[in-house]
């Protein structure tokens, strides 16, 4: 993301936050056919923020939109219409999500928002309109103007109520109002390392405007006022308001400012209890300062501040605080930096045979110092896969829709938690194989009933963790993949390595991953030009990952993901081959042996071999890969580590072990990546006494064998 300032870094968090919300809250709405009270709130609360920040960014576009939006359910909030389409209510939501995120990815990329919002204003407007016709309602009227009418109607016109403070008023100057609103006084206390309490407070008035019959606050002038944010954290932010709205309603209310750290509410008997309180003249008065626009001041350039503590109430330190990530990411790098330096000090040349008691036991103690600092770190960047796998809600809606077809979504284990950076590169594999399931694995309506499947389809995404990997898997009970059709697209593709008799089923549904394939005839929005499918591979494997795909023709498919928990710090076990070092990560080997005469083999290919569970497994020599001198020779002088990748098997012969170390993976340099699928190296890392030791990945050395 490109570097923005912090008034717009802030904007970006929020209205993200906003329009994830929006998205589940829509989804689930017409899931269950229906928009409950507190959904239609939640909506338009959300617009109305987004309306009103937008606004004060001077975004107008994406806030003439939300306010379009938000009318929408202003209206269902108010007249309780009988007559909702709420799957067309729907598509308006996220048309207007949809292009606020476009917004939003340009925001991040240092652009400006120029997109035209007009003719999805006009549309929605246009909606509306019928919507109140539908329901016996004039459209003409404003309801939030005849919402805010009171006795004072019948006196003699004023200008426009202004939301400024012009004077102090002694109380008993200003009549008692009588009738059924109830007049509150608030004070709302800001963390000041949140950063933009102006914002805050702006937030606060346009949340407050629609519910208030009269709104005064102190400071008067918010934006234009440089000292405003000052004030607000010396003295708090002040309002003044009337409305129709219950104590606990408005506590509520006020709570959901972000960054609030106290909030004082009490509720008085009568306006001449406020401290400030204009009178008409006063108003009419303020309106000569209104001729002009209000333009928000640029801020200076800021530090983004690293806590941003949220909504709390009075008295109570909220428990919650917001980081960016960069800042995990480089705590992360200094936790991989004591990593090495522990084991270049406890692992020192200069010490080695020496008996140090004392040095052992400070040693000891160090490594469960950084032990624990490093599992509560990376505790820090692991984050739930609930909103990634709540986006996927999306894709199925969509898809279902302009497809004709039917099928649901479950979610199982997404509270399952990953690092923060396989969340970030996981939701686009994730949405190229559902969206082929859809495509592809769940067959139409009528063909399921003839087949006496549920004309609802079913796709399930469910995670879990097993040992230091989490497993995703989607599965779904559609029609299967077409072993006979994959294979004959293989064979016209050039892909075949062997004869095709050989290959297993799980071999040849594999075969949908490579770059280009696709079976399908015509090409559409969603698939035939065979790209997708080896993207989801290349992300996968740049996490450390495999995948797998199976098939069952006529009950459906799955496909298994596997993901390490973290990329950063991990198990390896150091091994020597001559002069030199190498790592292999622990979660790769099985077992490891020193082998006798009898137990190696040469197949017909000459490939030395050995058997492991009842299967010839390969054996690669290091030395003779990496052309090394002085190494062992003889395989009974050795070891031999069985490693498995991708459910296969392969031996790795080294000189011998020289044990287990946390190692800190670094990418090799550019010149040496582009050798790597030659070599079976994925990265390096730094051994204790300074050197540098080469990561192997098994896979990729498997890869070298087929090849």
């Amino acid at each position: 993301m490109a570097e923005n300032e912090p008034m717009v870094e802030v904007f970006i968090y929020e209205t993200r936050q906003f329009l994830e919300q929006l998205e589940q809250v829509a989804l689930a709405s017409e899931d269950s056919g229906s928009f409950q009270p507190e959904d239609v709130n939640e909506v338009f609360r959300a617009m109305h923020t987004i309306k009103g920040s937008a606004a004060m960014m001077l975004y107008d576009e994406i806030s003439h939109l939300a306010h379009a939006v938000e009318d929408i359910f202003f209206y269902i909030r108010e007249l309780h219409p009988e007559k909702i389409d709420v799957s067309a209510v729907t598509d308006i939501v996220l048309t207007a999500v949809d292009f606020m995120n476009g917004e939003m990815d340009k925001l991040d990329s240092g652009a400006q928002p120029d997109a035209s919002s007009e003719e999805l204003q006009k549309s929605t407007h246009e909606f509306l309109r019928n919507f109140k016709l539908e329901n016996g309602h004039d459209p003409d009227v404003d309801l939030r103007k005849a919402k805010n009418k009171t006795p004072k109607a019948a006196e003699p016109a004023e200008p426009a109520k202004q939301q400024y403070f012009i004077q102090a008023v002694k109380p008993e100057e200003v009549k008692t109002e009588t009738g059924s609103s109830h007049v509150y006084k608030a004070v709302l206390q800001f963390d000041p390392e949140g950063g933009m309490v102006e914002v805050r407070a702006f937030g606060v008035i346009n949340r407050l405007e629609d519910q208030a019959s009269e709104l005064h606050y102190l400071p008067e002038k918010i934006i234009e006022d440089e000292t405003a944010a000052d004030t607000i954290i010396k003295d708090g932010f002040k309002l003044w308001f009337t409305t129709g709205l219950g104590v606990e309603e408005v506590r509520k209310l006020l709570d959901e400012t972000m960054c609030l750290t106290g909030l004082e509410l009490t509720e008085l008997s009568s306006t001449a209890e406020c401290e400030y309180w204009p009178t008409p003249k006063q108003k009419a008065a303020q309106a000569v300062e209104e001729a002009s626009p209000i333009v928000p001041v640029k801020p200076e350039a800021k530090p983004w501040p690293a806590p941003m503590k949220q909504a709390g109430h009075e008295g109570h330190e909220s428990q919650m605080i917001s980081v960016r990530v960069d800042k995990l990411d480089r705590l992360m790098e200094l936790v991989g930096e004591m990593v090495i330096a522990e084991s270049m000090v406890t692992q020192n040349p200069d010490i080695r045979g020496m008996e140090l008691s004392n040095f052992d036991k400070a040693a000891r103690q160090l490594h469960k110092i950084n032990g624990e600092l490093q599992d509560r770190v990376m505790a820090l960047r692991m984050v739930p896969l609930e909103a990634t796998f709540k986006k996927m809600n999306r894709i199925v809606r969509d898809m279902t829709k302009k497809l004709g077809k039917q099928a649901k979504l479950m979610l199982v284990g997404a509270d399952t938690e990953v690092d923060k950076n396989v969340t970030e590169h996981i939701g686009d594999p994730l949405m190229h194989i559902i969206r082929n399931s859809i495509d592809h694995g769940i067959e139409m309506p009528e063909v399921r009933k003839e087949a006496g499947k549920p004309e609802l389809g079913t796709v399930v995404l469910s995670a879990q963790n097993a040992g230091g990997e989490v497993v995703i898997r989607i599965e779904d009970d559609g029609g299967g993949m077409n072993r006979d059709r994959i294979m004959k697209k293989a064979k016209e593709k050039g892909i075949l390595t062997k004869p095709e008799e050989e290959y297993t089923d799980q071999e040849v549904y594999s075969f949908i991953f490579a770059p280009g394939f696709s079976t399908k005839e015509q090409v559409t929005e969603f698939s035939g030009r065979g790209v997708g499918m080896d993207v989801v591979v290349s992300n996968i494997k740049a996490l450390g990952g495999t995948i797998t795909v199976d098939s069952n023709p006529g009950k459906g498919s799955v496909t298994i993901i596997r993901i390490p928990l973290t990329l950063a710090i991990v198990e390896g076990m150091c091994i020597k081959v001559g002069g030199s070092g190498y790592t292999i990560p622990i979660s790769s080997i099985r077992r490891s042996f020193r082998p006798e005469e009898g137990d190696v083999f040469l197949d017909v290919s000459g490939q030395e071999m050995f058997m492991e569970e009842g299967s010839p497994c390969p054996i690669v020599r290091l030395h003779r890969l990496y052309d090394i001198d002085g190494a062992k020779e003889q395989l009974t002088e050795g070891i031999l580590l069985v490693t498995e990748a991708d459910d296969h098997y392969l031996g790795i012969f080294a000189d011998e072990l020289v044990g287990v170390q946390q190692i800190v993976v670094k990418p090799v340099p550019g010149y040496i990546q582009a050798m790597t699928k030659m070599t079976g190296i994925t990265g390096c890392t730094i051994l204790g006494d300074g050197s540098i030791s080469l990561i192997i990945d098994p896979g990729k050395l498997m890869g070298l064998l087929v090849e």
